[in-house]
């Protein structure tokens, strides 16, 4: 059954001031417009047979922030499965300025049935947060990530 699930992979930049806090990006799209709790996500996307997980997630970091990921070690927090596909991720520990972030985007019909392809960016905006925060906002398939992070 996993084996015919799509792909997807992503890092989860993490940094330590007065706390642990972790990058989100907050999901492009009207789908996502409005919402706050469950609409937050780890950078990731998905990837066919032609790339490793751990390519995939540093091609998808820079695709989805227009930012390489910074420079480090890379820590595997494992797998979790949301929306139909297997989701593998890795904490980072870096620093990033969300202000310096220029998504990438993805065309959708919209509105629907209207025939007409409309440009979003795939995050509309980029927050640091507690992970006590982070927990509350991500989209709940990803939340056991916090969890490894948080136990490491």
């Amino acid at each position: 059954m996993l084996d015919s699930m799509k792909r997807s992979a992503g890092i989860l930049l993490f940094r330590r001031t007065t706390q642990l806090e972790v990058l989100l990006g907050h999901m492009g799209g009207p789908f996502w417009a409005r919402k706050d709790a469950g609409a937050w996500s780890v950078p990731k996307g998905e990837y066919g047979d032609d790339e490793t997980p751990e390519q995939a997630a540093r091609r998808e970091f820079e695709e989805e922030l227009g930012l390489p990921a910074p420079e480090g070690e890379l820590v595997e927090l494992g797998e979790a499965k949301g929306s139909g596909k297997v989701i593998t991720v890795w904490a980072l520990e870096g620093d990033l300025d969300p202000g310096a972030v220029t998504p990438g985007t993805f065309e959708m019909e919209w509105p629907p049935k209207s025939g007409k392809l409309k440009s979003f960016p795939e995050v509309d905006r980029v927050q640091w947060f507690s992970v006590e925060e982070a927990s509350a906002k991500i989209v709940s398939a990803q939340r056991p990530f916090l969890e490894r992070l948080t136990a490491r």
